[in-house]
């Protein structure tokens, strides 16, 4: 069976990644776009392009939704395509707050459709093989977890520097690092943040922001987001017995390219892979009730819950 996918939404990550992934999926066809623009949403070739959102929920023949509005915009329409009968997969962060994550999940459950978070990297294939690293003890106990997700970026007239839209890095990219976090404590994350630094836009939004945690009592965390710095992406799990490190600037956003994992002395190599594709695949295939992993939505509640935590902790500017 084909999904049918309509879109919300037409901005650069529905263009640049979604609709390709869609493309090259073997079970996925875009169906419908609703956008602001209409022109943006006929170039990317649906069978339907519609006015409205409230259109193209109302469409019988959509059968998923994928969500790239604004933050502030994720909760509101996630639960109405999910009360129309839609299955829902929503850009990261799936909301402004847990709370809102909270009555996602509970409009999923009341329609028994499918709400995912578009964290693409953890369908990445050397994403997962660190995963296995860690669980099958091949590194020892883990001592500390070192990542950050920096860029510098022309935001003029960007949603990321409104607050009252989910701005600042720390919602734009935090999500990666503390995925990771979760996903490499088996979805049994625990953290107490120690210590939050982060420099501020005149709009209020966080343009950098610097966590110092502690992960299941023994885990030394720490986290770098920012919109001002040079680019860099890190993720390097320390062990006992070994460490694992991502090879290039590309620890959360490798796509259909090759990518490096270096455990301990060892060079393993993963070739170019879309992983948006792999999500998209994946969703589908829970749909049709065939073998799949989804990113399940406990793990995702409870990373807004530390993002909630995060952005409530007061701190000074980043020290350089």
């Amino acid at each position: 069976m084909s999904i049918r996918w309509g879109f919300l939404g037409a901005g650069s990550i529905a263009t640049k990644a979604l609709r390709p992934a869609v493309s090259a999926a073997k079970n996925a066809t875009l169906h419908a776009v609703a956008s602001r623009d209409v022109a943006r949403s006929q170039s990317l070739e649906p069978t339907k392009v519609h006015t409205s959102y409230e259109d193209l929920l109302s469409d019988p023949d959509v059968d998923a939704i994928y969500i790239s509005l604004a933050n502030d915009q994720h909760c509101q329409w996630s639960i109405k395509a999910l009360n129309a009968g839609k299955h829902v997969l929503c850009e990261k962060p799936i909301a402004m707050n847990a709370n809102e994550a909270r009555s996602m999940a509970d409009a999923a459950k009341a329609n028994d459709r499918l709400l995912v978070e578009a964290v693409w990297t953890r369908w990445h294939p050397r994403f997962i093989r660190m995963v296995e690293l860690v669980r099958s003890g091949a590194i020892g106990e883990i001592n500390s977890i070192d990542s950050s997700f920096t860029f510098p970026g022309s935001l003029e007239g960007n949603y990321r520097l409104i607050p009252e839209m989910g701005g600042g890095s720390l919602f734009d990219v935090g999500p990666y690092p503390l995925h990771a976090f979760s996903a490499l404590t088996n979805g049994d994350l625990t953290m107490v943040v120690n210590s939050v630094e982060r420099n501020t836009a005149p709009t209020g939004v966080d343009m950098t922001t610097r966590i110092d945690a502690t992960i299941n009592s023994s885990i030394a965390a720490h986290a770098l987001t920012s919109f001002e710095r040079d680019e860099e992406q890190q993720l390097l799990v320390t062990g006992s017995l070994a460490t694992i490190e991502n090879v290039g600037n590309d620890a959360f956003t490798s796509l259909r390219n090759p990518s490096i994992l270096k455990v301990g002395e060892s060079i393993e190599e993963f070739a170019p892979v879309d992983p948006y594709q792999l999500m998209v695949e994946n969703f589908g295939s829970r749909i049709v009730g065939e073998p799949s992993w989804i990113l399940p939505m406990n793990e995702t509640i409870r990373v807004m819950e530390i993002l909630d935590e995060i952005a409530a902790t007061k701190g000074g500017p980043v020290a350089q």
